[in-house]
């Protein structure tokens, strides 16, 4: 089946007992034993699984070409998932321009317990460099966040099969619609399912999805089994009902996106534009400071100042602020998650804050 196929029917099925096309939100946490003490459903508690979130893993290993996957309560608790994992003293190589929240989860939650080194992923040189006996994993992130960079895949996962280091791609920016790591080589990827797979901005969620079922996904599923970082049934149904139209909505992302990053592009008051040519997210410098960044920020009407991204609606917003003291993003930088709008408006409302 061809991906639009995919997104539609391999979350959904029919239900058995009303012949509903769309399936039910099943909110039951406990299920019946049979007469043997078994569970004749499959399902025994929704901590360990429910017929929501069955069906959204199986569209998402579909949608990734991966043979599992795992839906988190959020983004950031996939991603411990996967730290946890590890053993203590493992070495992570982690891109120089890591999404904050994560690369906080690892500076503070894992601190002592994890060793953690932050290098160019685009410098291959860099990165072999940087291995370590210990080194276990190497998460990478592309497109960054908020620069936009562009990492090759493949290089990383060539490199990484050499020392038998685990590889997991972030992959919230591209969607499975533009890039598709494990097909690159990467033994995980990651989602913040919130984003761009939800597509509405209603719904929290995270998720994994894993090449093989090895020793190490085992020990995923462990993790998320025992500390309960789960996605609720209803959340489970939101996104799922959210990935029937990722196909469609990417390709508006994309295209009004590649029309933004070209007028601001040739902006006076523009200093730089990030934009890698596919995807919905973009970046750029205001000329003037940090000062004049925030007033644009201000003095959108059509974009909404706010976080997250990757929802129908477009949102502006100061990263370096949101990120905090010890940032590395340029103070003049404003990052754009360009919804579905009509692009004339968005171009009019991006012009009329800049001048």
């Amino acid at each position: 089946m061809k991906i639009e196929t995919i997104a539609i029917h391999a979350g959904n099925q029919v239900d058995a007992a009303t012949g509903a096309v769309i399936e039910p939100i099943t909110l039951s946490t406990t299920y019946e034993r049979g007469e043997d003490g078994g569970y004749p459903s499959g399902y025994m508690y929704t901590r360990i699984g429910n017929p929501n979130r069955t069906s959204l893993e199986n569209v998402l290993s579909k949608l990734e070409c991966g043979v599992a996957a795992s839906a988190f309560s959020s983004g950031n608790a996939a991603g411990a998932a996967v730290f946890q994992a590890l053993l203590p003293g493992s070495h992570v190589l982690a891109p120089t321009d890591m999404y904050h929240g994560l690369r906080n989860l690892l500076n503070v939650v894992y601190k002592g317990i994890l060793e953690i080194d932050y290098v160019d992923m685009s410098d291959l040189q860099e990165v072999r460099n940087s291995i370590k006996e210990n080194t276990k994993l190497i998460w990478l992130e592309t497109p960054s966040n908020p620069l936009l960079k562009i990492t090759d895949i493949q290089a990383i996962t060539n490199i990484s099969k050499e020392h038998q280091i685990i590889v997991c791609c972030d992959n919230t920016f591209a969607t499975p619609i533009f890039q598709n790591p494990l097909k690159l080589g990467a033994d995980l990827v990651m989602h913040s399912t919130t984003k761009y797979l939800g597509g509405h901005s209603d719904t929290l969620g995270g998720a994994l999805i894993s090449k093989e079922k090895n020793d190490f996904w085992e020990r995923i599923l462990k993790v998320q089994e025992l500390s309960g970082a789960v996605l609720s049934p209803f959340d489970c149904y939101l996104t799922v009902r959210g990935i029937k139209t990722l196909p469609y909505r990417m390709r508006g992302h994309l295209e009004n996106a590649k029309q933004l990053a070209a007028f601001l592009e040739s902006h006076l008051q523009v200093e730089e534009v990030f934009y890698p040519g596919f995807g919905g997210m973009l970046s750029f410098l205001v000329k003037g400071g940090e000062v004049k960044a925030a007033k644009v920020a201000n003095s959108t009407k059509i974009f909404t100042q706010a976080t997250s991204l990757g929802g129908v609606e477009s949102l502006i917003e100061h990263r370096a602020t949101i990120e905090g003291p010890n940032t590395k993003t340029p103070r003049n930088l404003l990052r754009l998650s360009v919804g579905l709008e009509n692009i004339e408006d968005l171009i009019e409302d991006i012009n009329l804050a800049i001048s």
